[in-house]
């Protein structure tokens, strides 16, 4: 009998593109958006897992508007900090993997993802290039660019990694390797639009100040994968570049023809 995968935040831009490699896999996938679980409910959780008895949870639930989180600490508390909370107690109970455990469970870190599922910086580059002359992108803060499709399949490779006994439990880090700026980002994804990167200027962050503060440094490193026999992500420039038609298409549905 297949493995059975409980993915929460099944409708989010990580979580589509999960759903969607794991129907490539000998595994059967149950999809739970925001409607059909409420993370942070003890009861409903309850009664999903006994209804389904997943081996396998990923929590692709998640606040990501940090700023707004600000304003709105106690939802954002109650999805990022009581809902995990509340799966891992079910994980715990059931016999499940991948949660945030001591002994059973898999944390995987990750920033600045990017997919066609749902709003982020590529897309927004992809709009606002049409509309600007110029634009003014911050040059002081580092990271890694990590497509949404690229991190899945991390996932379910660690997923059966664990199910398999071959990864050990902890922290790891699923993002591309290779880093830029935001400024070195958005110029790429000028580039692939065939346009000037020139009109993307570099500022600093004290030029946009957010009421979430950001770090300037946050480049991961990845020795956990490759430790547990899974190669890490590419070069975040190779994913740009395979990810962009489909990119482009979901900013510009009714655009054919263009770079990419």
């Amino acid at each position: 009998m297949s493995a059975r995968w409980l993915v929460t935040g099944a409708a989010g831009m990580l979580g589509q593109d999960l759903v969607a490699a794991l129907a490539h896999e000998d595994v059967t996938a149950v999809a739970a958006d925001r409607t059909a679980l409420d993370i942070a409910d003890p009861g409903r959780v309850r009664d999903m897992f006994a209804t389904h008895r997943p081996a396998v949870v990923v929590n692709c639930a998640a606040w990501t508007a940090v700023d707004d989180a600000e304003q709105q600490e106690d939802a954002a508390l109650r999805i990022n900090g009581t809902g995990p909370a509340v799966l891992a107690a079910a994980c715990r109970e059931h016999g499940a993997v991948l949660e945030t455990l001591p002994d059973t469970g898999y944390v995987v870190r990750t920033a600045w993802l990017y997919g066609a599922g749902g709003a982020n910086f590529v897309r927004t580059m992809i709009r606002l290039e049409g509309i600007k002359d110029t634009l003014d992108v911050v040059d002081d803060q580092r990271g890694q660019p990590t497509w949404t499709v690229d991190l899945a399949a991390r996932l379910v490779r660690l997923g059966r990694a664990a199910l398999e006994g071959t990864a050990p439990a902890g922290v790891y880090h699923g993002t591309s390797s290779g880093e830029t700026t935001w400024c070195g980002f958005a110029r790429e994804i000028f580039r692939l639009l065939g346009a000037d990167p020139a009109r993307v200027r570099p500022t600093t962050s004290d030029a946009y100040p957010r009421p979430a503060p950001r770090p300037a440094y946050s480049v991961l490193a990845h020795h956990r994968f490759a430790a547990a026999g899974i190669e890490p992500v590419r070069d975040w420039r190779a994913a740009l570049d395979e990810a962009f038609s489909a990119l482009l298409a979901a900013e510009r549905p009714l655009i054919s023809g263009r770079p990419g």
